[in-house]
């Protein structure tokens, strides 16, 4: 396999984890009467992708490849969408006092976004059931990348991180900074790097090996990804707004709920 032979499924990744971060942002900040009308469509977007997962777990392409990718992060954007609405987050939690002990904060975190943790677990499940050991399993392989290294992410949030992407949170969602530390730096973070770099190398090896297209395009895919996610990460303490590239989705922000 040449090198221009995974040129374009890099581009494309690219170019739906930029624009889908974007376009999710710039939805949910509009007014909450629109959010019924987000979330009919979001969810109807993320059915039609997991029937995509679905429909194409034996067929290996090229095509089957891209497919699989825009269906996984249709299911994923449904997920985000019902969190970032509101719609899905967890039970009410008191607000954390300043001298809370850390286990105590980290339950508190956690059950303050329980049901969307597992709204996430059953998803997932429900895709593994189905596309275990099948010739296409892509769609499963993103959505477990895409969560291993969102928890990561909300993980290193909660210990404290330079940039806490207080933008990206709608007014309503507010009450989750409580459980987030502003800090420069904390001993997670160069692990949660190195394992983003790791995947992807990993996963680009695999690439570069690979005796099919479809393997080729698929492995490609996931090592875009999770040198996204490690960019993702080196963006939450390097010294200026990781809000800079989605400036364009966030102009319609609400400051209040």
């Amino acid at each position: 396999m040449s090198w221009s032979q995974h040129l374009a499924p890099m581009i494309l990744t690219i170019v739906l984890w930029w624009g889908s971060t974007g376009i999710i942002a710039m939805l949910v900040g509009r007014a909450p009467k629109t959010y019924p009308r987000l979330i009919i469509l979001s969810s109807l977007l993320g059915l039609a992708g997991l029937a995509t997962l679905f429909a194409l777990r034996e067929i290996t392409s090229l095509s089957s490849a891209f497919a699989s990718l825009i269906a996984a992060l249709a299911v994923w954007g449904w997920i985000e969408v019902t969190f970032l609405t509101g719609k899905i987050t967890g039970p009410s939690v008191a607000r954390p006092a300043v001298d809370t002990a850390l286990l105590a904060r980290a339950s508190a975190a956690f059950t303050a976004i329980l049901w969307h943790e597992l709204l996430i677990a059953a998803t997932v499940l429900l895709v593994a059931v189905a596309l275990i050991d099948q010739a296409n399993d892509l769609g499963l392989r993103v959505l477990l990348l895409l969560w291993l290294m969102r928890s990561s992410a909300k993980l290193n949030l909660f210990l404290g991180v330079r940039n806490l992407g207080e933008a990206f949170l709608p007014a309503h969602l507010h009450h989750l900074l409580d459980f987030m530390r502003q800090r420069r730096m904390n001993p997670l973070l160069p692990l949660s790097i190195l394992l983003g770099l790791a995947i992807a190398a990993w996963f680009g090896m695999a690439a570069l090996s690979a005796d099919t297209v479809h393997h080729a395009a698929a492995s490609t895919i996931l090592a875009t990804l999770a040198l996204l996610a490690a960019f993702e990460h080196l963006l939450m303490v390097l010294p200026l707004p990781a809000e800079a590239l989605w400036r364009w989705s966030l102009s319609n922000r609400r400051t209040s709920p």
